[in-house]
């Protein structure tokens, strides 16, 4: 008896799980047929409902109803090139405080922009951003284009940020997908080929995507989706206006896309940084060229940064003031730094020069400690220069 009721409780079981089979293949099937791919084709009005529910406020963004200032959609588009939402909004308010307005920040001084460009990285954005307002004043006398073509041709602005300005800015009917964008049409479609490869086919889904009108909500939707929803590791799928659309969700494997070429390792270089102070509590300091790597910026005296380098060789590199000599003390540990494309390590050595009245050497200046936050600083040199006041003895 009890062996025959065991007997029909796994008959049931099996019968109810060949129906939950059943079921879940009908579903599937259903999902390629033509009723289905009308009904879980990714709308952009679904997008656009959630946007209006949970977008993002930011600084550079235009309140509902307002018109969007195409200055200041270029400026955070610029900006956050390769950075994060978090780093930009300061800069992007002292910018918009000092300059106003792109006749503003093409009058201004080329070092000044360096300066509050400070700490953001990727320098050349900001040699480009100067470059692009004077653009803008000379070529159409102070008013951002509204055609793609015309904005992309100007200093700094790529297919994408082109595409940006004309859809948030101006309402132009275009595809604007940053690396947000990317990832979620990538999953969404299922995109087997790799990036950077694969830009022109998600550019191309995205444009079957696009609504007749809000062109530029669309687009910052598309950014929003991403950072907040779809984001690169454990995203919410479950919250997503689009999952019952999206092929990666439903196969589960949504974290694999975009697929991406993997990205070589650029091989370390090292150098050494000379770290000179003098009494009246200044440091010695120097620009780079202007153009470059970190170009423009200010710097400590170095050796040049080579795979190769030679320390036994590297005082030979240190400034010499005249007539004074120096005790170069090498200091314990050393800087390290990430490039985009190598790793930097450099060694950091320190002298002090007990008056304070010694000329600098051709090419540098002495600067004030109390004045560095002034200076067109990278991050590298500040890690370099706070390396050293931390071990120096006091003047």
């Amino acid at each position: 008896m009890r062996l025959r009721l065991c007997q029909e409780a796994v008959s049931r079981l099996a019968v109810q799980t060949r129906q939950a089979k059943k079921t879940r293949n009908a579903e599937c099937a259903h999902s390629g047929g033509t009723r289905s791919r009308v009904a879980l084709r990714p709308r952009a009005e679904a997008l656009l409902s959630w946007y209006d529910r949970h977008c993002r406020i930011l600084p550079w963004r235009a309140k509902p109803g307002e018109r969007p200032d195409p200055y200041r959609v270029w400026l955070s588009e610029i900006m956050l090139q390769q950075t994060t939402v978090k780093a930009v909004a300061p800069y992007f308010m002292r910018f918009v405080t000092r300059w106003p307005t792109v006749r503003a920040l093409a009058a201004a001084p080329l070092e000044d922009v360096l300066r509050h460009w400070a700490g953001l990285g990727y320098y050349a954005r900001a040699r480009n951003l100067h470059a692009c307002a004077k653009a803008v004043m000379e070529r159409h006398r102070g008013e951002f284009p509204s055609e793609e073509a015309q904005l992309a041709a100007l200093p700094g602005i790529g297919t994408y940020t082109a595409a940006a300005i004309a859809a948030i800015a101006f309402e132009v009917r275009t595809a604007a997908i940053d690396a947000n964008g990317e990832r979620v049409l990538a999953r969404l479609f299922a995109v087997e080929a790799q990036l950077p490869a694969a830009k022109g086919r998600i550019r191309s889904l995205g444009e079957g995507l696009l609504p007749p009108t809000r062109a530029g909500d669309f687009a910052q939707a598309l950014m929003d989706l991403g950072a907040s929803i779809c984001t690169p590791r454990n995203p919410s799928c479950v919250l997503c206006p689009w999952m019952r659309a999206c092929l990666a969700c439903r196969r589960g494997d949504a974290e694999t896309f975009p697929r991406k070429v993997p990205k070589p390792e650029g091989q370390r270089r090292r150098g050494a940084a000379f770290v000179l102070l003098r009494a009246n509590r200044a440091i010695l300091l120097r620009s780079r060229p202007p153009e470059g790597l970190l170009g423009g910026m200010a710097e400590v005296p170095t050796t040049e940064w080579t795979h190769n380098f030679d320390e036994s060789a590297a005082l030979a590199h240190a400034p010499r003031p005249q007539c004074v000599p120096l005790r170069w003390r090498r200091l314990p540990g050393v800087v390290e730094h990430v490039f985009t494309h190598f790793p930097l390590r450099l060694t950091v050595y320190l002298a002090a020069i007990e008056r304070s009245t010694v000329p600098a050497p051709q090419g540098t200046r002495w600067v004030a400690l109390s004045e560095l936050a002034d200076e067109a600083l990278p991050t590298l040199m500040r890690k370099v220069i706070a390396h050293a006041i931390s071990q120096r003895s006091p003047l």
